[in-house]
């Protein structure tokens, strides 16, 4: 891409959103305030990346653009105003407005100080990238690029308007974002932020646990999630935001000797993403979570045999644990913690599965214990084969297509999704004349376990069998 090629897409995007930057623009000069498009706007707008999403600087202070965009917009919202943000919607477009400001981190403190600036050129100069330092001065369209950002667009560079180290001073969570903008960008980062960014590491513990989560999630649902993973371990963060990462480089696959486990749990994540279109498309972040931790308990099961062979057993169970506890203290939901660690759980199962042996009540159970993570599981186990044996590999796939017909063929017989026994709760209470306790559980795993081994059975059919399980246990 060119400087020209640039210049051109922003000439483009600036006449697509004409409508909404021009009037605001002559909203504020009205008002005798500077604005500006900034930021990610500008840098999309020059990347040919259109979107409706649109940020804006002022000279103005949040009382005053309040005013302002009261009657300029079409709603309003100030969640935004400790920060100097205010926001509105107009048409199709999301707008922020913010007061010219700068801030900072003190050396212990998870939260910035911010003070108002007093010009465009101080505002663009806190910000964290020279590609995310530009704006366009309105109702002028003024390109204001202080720092290289066109430049750096073209040579697809990630650099700081100032020195890295004063940025990352400023805030240490922007050692996360470089990552993330090389995943979702393709760029490289130049040499000296790689530099600040392993001297400076450690800062980034002062970040709260759901900022660097934001950040992590981001850069794995990019296009290029394997750039900014790369990036956080070659420079120590992956150490002190996701130190299971870092681990896999010391181990070697027992499949593949070829390679350690760290560049195969990065091939199973880019192999993951390639099957998304099976999950409706887009980035799926459990399905990708699950593919970048599935084996991080090979570090702790690891085990030397005299014959030279290395296993890793139970290291699905021991992972799922390490899943657990990682994605805690990185305060993600409980939904996507047990998504995620169920995965991870699962992973192996289908290698008991072998030639096609499997019993229709083990398929079964592949199903029930899968549950709602069935389809994610799918693309985990395919992705997670990763041999240069293509014959081994063809093998593996015609194994797991053949898995694949198979729950669909009993679904379609059985109703294989509801997965559930003849009776309910109440029926077995009534039957047995018990009330509510462990024993209308123990009746109801009992008949959960038929419907496993033999399938659907009728409701008379299973209260005789509930019956006889009744007599046989009271005895």
């Amino acid at each position: 891409m060119s400087v020209a090629d640039v210049q051109r897409s922003v000439t483009a995007e600036l006449d697509r959103i004409a409508p909404v930057i021009d009037s605001l623009g002559e909203a504020f000069a009205a008002g005798g305030h500077e604005l500006a498009l900034v930021g990610g706007p500008v840098r999309d707008a020059m990347l040919g990346r259109p979107h409706n999403d649109l940020d804006f600087t002022t000279s103005a202070r949040p009382e005053e653009t309040e005013k302002i965009l009261r009657t300029w917009g079409d709603a309003l919202w100030d969640m935004g105003r400790d920060f100097g943000t205010i926001g509105t919607r107009k048409g199709p477009w999301q707008v922020e407005v913010t007061t010219y400001r700068s801030e900072a981190y003190s050396a212990d403190s998870r939260k910035p100080a911010v003070a108002y600036g007093t010009s465009l050129a101080d505002d663009l100069v806190r910000r964290d990238f020279t590609v995310n330092a530009m704006a366009v001065r309105l109702p002028g369209r003024e390109v204001v690029d202080l720092y290289g950002g066109v430049v750096d667009l073209a040579t697809r560079m990630l650099r700081t308007p100032g020195t890295p180290e004063d940025s990352f001073s400023d805030d240490p969570l922007r050692m996360m974002r470089a990552a993330r903008f090389a995943a979702q960008l393709g760029f490289t980062v130049a040499p000296e932020v790689v530099a600040a960014m392993t001297d400076m590491a450690s800062r980034i513990s002062i970040i709260s646990a759901e900022r660097v989560r934001d950040e992590l999630v981001k850069l794995i649902c990019a296009p290029f999630p394997r750039l900014g993973l790369s990036l956080l371990v070659e420079t120590g963060l992956a150490e002190l935001v996701l130190p299971e990462l870092t681990a896999l480089r010391m181990e070697r696959d027992e499949h593949n000797r070829h390679k350690d486990v760290y560049e195969h749990t990065l091939t199973v994540l880019e192999q993951s993403i390639d099957q998304e279109a099976r999950l409706g498309g887009g980035p799926d972040f459990v399905s990708r979570f699950a593919a970048l931790m599935h084996d991080v308990g090979k570090p702790r099961t690891r085990k030397f045999h005299d014959d030279g062979t290395v296993s890793f057993h139970h290291h699905d169970v021991v992972g799922a644990k390490m899943t657990r506890k990682r994605m805690k203290a990185l305060r993600f939901s409980n939904d996507e913690i047990e998504a995620v660690s169920k995965l991870v759980e699962l992973h192996l199962r289908f290698h008991g599965y072998g030639d096609g042996d499997w019993t229709d009540s083990a398929v079964r159970r592949y199903v029930r214990d899968a549950g709602d993570q069935l389809d994610r599981l799918h693309v985990l186990t395919r992705a997670d084969c990763t041999t240069r044996n293509r014959r081994k590999a063809d093998r593996l796939a015609r194994t797991y297509d053949a898995l694949e017909a198979r729950i669909e063929r009993i679904s379609e017989e059985e109703e294989l999704a509801a997965l559930r026994p003849a009776l309910d709760g109440n029926q077995i209470m009534s039957l047995l004349g018990i009330a509510p306790g462990r024993e209308v559980g123990a009746a109801y795993k009992f008949l959960m376990d038929l419907r496993l081994d033999e399938g659907i059975l009728s409701e008379d059919e299973a209260a005789k069998r509930l019956l006889d399980w009744w007599a046989e246990r009271s005895a």
